[in-house]
């Protein structure tokens, strides 16, 4: 009988460390002792069958138990969330998310709750995503510019800082890409900057 840990980040910038320390608190105060850990950077977008969650759901028996964080760590889509509670409370897996305090197991409460939490995670993705579209649209009615400035990139900036230097040395016969070379950018872009001054 395992106790097994998945923890997932979708970008560096969130720290693994932050969910390892709760679920080590965690399981102190249940009496659990962790045997293995599973750890990945990856989106919820990405297909638990892409991601080491696969493989560890498929290795894991009757009677083992998988701590999580929260329910978003499984996945984003709700068609998805109930796939995996399906399948650890069919194989007799415990499922415990420590955030939220719940046990999933092979009992009526953890399907119900399992559906609501999934149920209420994917109206909430659904929300998210029809504010931004609205306030998207709003802005693009109102005029205003979406996005970067065209042109405005960290490479255009570096050549910027150097167009006396760059034009000098083009009107001296140095080539667009031995410029380019010595900017680190393409000869495209070079030639593009070049063209306006």
């Amino acid at each position: 009988m395992a106790v097994v840990v998945y923890l997932r980040v979708s970008t560096e910038k969130q720290f693994l460390e932050n969910q390892r320390e709760e679920i080590i608190r965690f399981a102190e105060k249940n009496g659990l002792s962790i045997d293995r850990w599973y750890m990945e950077t990856v989106s919820g977008k990405v297909s638990s069958k892409e991601r080491k969650l696969a493989g560890l759901l498929d290795r894991m028996k009757p009677g083992d138990s998988l701590i999580i964080t929260e329910i978003s760590r499984l996945s984003r889509t709700l068609l998805e969330i109930m796939t995996i509670l399906n399948s650890c409370i069919k194989r007799g897996v415990v499922l415990y998310s420590t955030k939220e305090g719940y046990v999933f197991q092979n009992d009526i409460n953890s399907k119900v709750l399992g559906f609501a939490f999934g149920l209420m995670a994917e109206i909430e993705r659904n929300l998210i995503s029809m504010r931004t579209k609205e306030a998207l649209e709003r802005r693009r009615q109102e005029g205003k510019h979406l996005g970067r400035k065209k042109g405005d990139t960290p490479k255009m900036k570096i050549l910027y800082a150097n167009k006396r230097k760059l034009v000098r040395e083009h009107q001296r016969g140095e080539s667009c890409a031995e410029l380019a070379r010595q900017m680190g950018v393409s000869r495209t872009t070079m030639f593009r900057f070049l063209r306006r001054y």
